[in-house]
């Protein structure tokens, strides 16, 4: 009877280990599996945090260079404009020292000498500001006398402030000589000259 008592005791033991050993490899399948998962979901989920990292980067490289080419081509435009305002104060300022010099009389004396060979031109009028008028009209008729030119009218025009107009035929058609539109043409005529320049700089 020991024996038998024995032998199933043997015998339940041996069932209890078989049946422990069976729910911890369960348990340990199970733990497997839920950490196989875990580990899945983590790279999957660190592969789409780098992806968006990645195009966030992307985009906000291009964004940066974008910013960097605008703000070239705005230094570019800003430095180009400066120059064309001081290339045009400079123009500005020798126009005007030339336009106030005693050689406006002889300038308007040879224009005016070229336009009286033009056939079709009649009734020439020079127009000029009062202070211009006063101070040159002396000279310049007695330059044009001189030169035996005729019909050549000497005007005043308060709305002008420097430099010569010069009107044909009643005033049909006018040359500006103005200061504004000598530096005006000769600030145009120079800009593309400047332009180059600076290419070549």
């Amino acid at each position: 009877m020991e024996v038998q008592l024995q032998e199933l005791i043997e015998q339940i033991k041996n069932e209890g280990v078989a049946t422990a050993e069976a729910e911890a490899k369960t348990i340990i399948d199970e733990a497997k599996a839920k950490a196989e998962k875990i580990i899945a979901d983590a790279q999957a989920e660190a592969d789409k945090i780098l992806g968006n990292a990645k195009t966030d980067t992307e985009r906000m490289t291009k964004s940066s260079e974008d910013a960097i080419r605008q703000a070239g081509r705005n230094l570019l435009l800003s430095f180009r404009e400066s120059v064309a305002r001081e290339l045009k104060a400079i123009v500005g300022e020798n126009v005007t020292a030339v336009y106030s010099s005693d050689s406006l009389a002889g300038l308007i004396t040879n224009i005016v000498e070229r336009w009286a060979t033009n056939p079709d031109a009649e009734d020439i009028t020079v127009i000029l500001s009062p202070q211009d008028l006063i101070r040159l009209e002396e000279n310049l008729l007695a330059a044009l006398k001189e030169k035996m030119l005729k019909g050549i009218t000497l005007k005043a025009n308060d709305n002008f402030d420097g430099g010569f107009r010069i009107a044909v035929n009643n005033g049909s058609a006018y040359y500006d000589y103005s200061v504004e539109a000598v530096v005006d043409m000769l600030s145009n005529y120079l800009n593309p000259r400047v332009t180059e320049l600076l290419k070549e700089a």
